[in-house]
């Protein structure tokens, strides 16, 4: 049998860095593309106000000069990329963070309510899987009505949770709170179900003779099956929850948060407050899957599995 020579495949890690690079040009040919696709939508979105006020102004503008101006207004139908980043680099790093012009701030009282419902979300939903796995009854009455909670529109139903609570003095933190966690339990519900459920029927008939219980059938086979599903519904529900969090704050004329960051943009047509709220909120949950991510990768090897690359 040949000896590998000392070239790149040989060397240590270097499987990783051809595949790294490799997922790395499709990334940045979509994000190119979208960039591009992006400023030709400003511009054109853009124009007509530019004109319009270079026309008011008695300096009509065209070529260059209009594409310059559709890409430097104040209050833009659709800020271009530059001056998102530059908005979110100006509230985040110039701007102090106790500071209520601070995005820092405003994504720390959303980020707040959004772990606060992605607890609750969780727990909730891996209680009822286990439920619904152990008990037929659970599974014919509670499936369903979990599968119908979704078909309600929560920009409907926040509202109504808001109101109920403030008529009974809880204002804050749950409210949020409790959107968020009804948009995020059912990711993990589903998910818990199909893991819990997941191991072949001969895995069941072993335990079966080796007269195992349901408890120490379902520790010691069904939960540790049910780990990928686990953490693939988190991150699923991480992003709900965050939604849920946002949308919490838009019926309550809230002032601190990203969902209050946009409702004020809205108000005061300030596009570019808005749109870098919206990136904030993009990066709170690139976060959050990413951490969920990482636990996972953990948890993997804790539990047995190879690294990526291992032979």
């Amino acid at each position: 049998m040949a000896e590998r020579g000392p070239g790149r495949a040989g060397r240590p890690g270097a499987g990783w860095l051809v595949s790294a690079r490799g997922s790395a040009v499709p990334i940045l040919t979509v994000l190119a593309v979208l960039l591009a696709v992006w400023y030709i939508a400003a511009i054109a979105l853009n124009a007509p106000m530019a004109r319009d006020a270079a026309e008011r102004a008695g300096a009509p503008l065209s070529g260059l000069a209009l594409v310059e101006a559709t890409l430097t207004q104040e209050r833009p139908r659709l800020p271009a990329p530059d001056q998102i980043v530059a908005e979110v680099w100006k509230t985040t790093v110039e701007t102090r963070p106790t500071s209520k012009r601070s995005l820092v701030y405003h994504s720390w009282i959303t980020l707040a309510a959004t772990l606060t419902g992605f607890a609750l979300g969780a727990a909730l939903g891996v209680l009822l899987a286990i439920g619904i796995v152990r008990d037929r009854t659970m599974d014919a009455s509670v499936m369903p009505w979990v599968i119908a909670s979704q078909t309600i529109p929560i920009l409907a139903i926040a509202p109504m949770i808001i109101v109920v609570l403030n008529s009974i003095g809880v204002t804050g933190l749950l409210p949020k709170a409790l959107i968020s966690m009804y948009l995020s339990f059912f990711p993990v519900v589903v998910g818990m179900v199909k893991g819990f459920r997941s191991p072949d029927q001969m895995l069941l008939d072993q335990m079966r003779t080796w007269n195992a219980t349901a408890g120490q059938t379902f520790r010691a086979l069904r939960w540790p099956a049910s780990v990928p599903y686990l953490f693939a519904s988190l991150k699923i529900a991480a992003a709900a929850s965050l939604v849920g969090a946002i949308i919490g704050e838009l019926p309550t004329g809230a002032v601190a948060g990203l969902g209050a960051r946009m409702l004020s943009g809205s108000y005061y047509g300030q596009t570019v407050q808005i749109w870098s709220a919206l990136f904030m909120a993009a990066l709170l949950a690139s976060l959050l899957i990413a951490a969920i991510g990482l636990v996972e990768r953990l948890v993997a090897r804790a539990m047995g599995a190879r690294p990526e690359g291992a032979r």
